[in-house]
């Protein structure tokens, strides 16, 4: 049986993702229902491309991704379905879904044209219940995503792209965790090759700078102190100890990051 996982901003006080499970589960009654998150940044396109990226590897060949971080819903945005050789994607046409379906390798897209794999009462404000819940269920049903549309290679691109310029690196904060911990756009591959454990690096955001060293992990600093480290994720990110780094560096999702080279 496949899996259908949901990414959305619509948080857990109002009914938005169990409409979403209700149509699914009205197609396929024992879909099996992952929850990514429901707590995305509102509006946050880059947040919730990141997390839907940082998931995909850990999933079954086949499952099915539903993301919807959608401040264009109901203009002339299209809805897509990607097809990858690992899992597929359905959600807007934004970006949101890129980064993750390029971690997966090649890749199709299709706009989601057939009503007849929507819901009947399809509204201009709610396509996450509307259009993308039932095309997802009905592609984990088995109906090949031609079906669904047609394939088009003007999709919205995107990527986690950051600067390089007069010994800085500017990015942004794509992500700020539970803990505090502040991720940075900026990936493994580059850090590794440019930083070196136990360097003292100097950072600036929102107008302040600060110093901390590059380390393994949070640990090697005293309880409370400022530390970089590539996460879990993959990604650079600043924390502190068994303390929060959102709330030392008073930081937002969205925020734009400096590293001096």
């Amino acid at each position: 049986m496949s899996v259908v996982t949901l990414l959305t901003d619509f948080g857990d006080e109002d009914a938005y993702v169990a409409e979403m499970k209700g149509v699914i589960l009205g197609i396929v009654e024992d879909m099996r229902i992952v929850d990514i998150s429901h707590k995305v940044t509102p509006y946050s396109i880059d947040e919730g491309a990141f997390l839907l990226l940082t998931v995909v590897p850990y999933f079954p060949k086949g499952t099915v991704h539903v993301a919807v971080v959608d401040p264009g819903v109901g203009t002339s945005r299209r809805g897509i379905v990607v097809e990858t050789e690992t899992c597929t994607f359905v959600g807007p046409d934004n970006g949101l879904l890129i980064p993750a379906a390029k971690r997966c390798g090649v890749f199709r897209v299709f706009e989601i044209t057939n009503t007849g794999y929507m819901l009947p009462s399809k509204t201009h404000t709610f396509h996450g219940r509307d259009v993308f819940a039932p095309v997802a269920a009905y592609i984990a049903k088995g109906v090949d995503v031609e079906e669904i549309g047609r394939r088009i290679e003007d999709y919205v691109d995107f990527d986690f792209n950051f600067v390089v310029k007069n010994e800085k690196i500017i990015s942004k904060v794509l992500h700020v965790d539970r803990f505090g911990n502040v991720v940075i756009g900026v990936n493994d591959d580059f850090v590794v090759k440019r930083f070196r454990y136990g360097e003292k690096i100097r950072f600036l955001v929102k107008g302040r700078e600060y110093v901390a060293p590059f380390l393994k992990s949070y640990g090697f600093v005293e309880k409370n102190e400022l530390l970089l480290t590539v996460g879990g994720t993959g990604f650079l990110e600043v924390s502190v100890n068994q303390g929060s780094a959102a709330e030392k560096l008073d930081v937002e999702v969205g925020e734009v990051f400096t590293l001096f080279l």
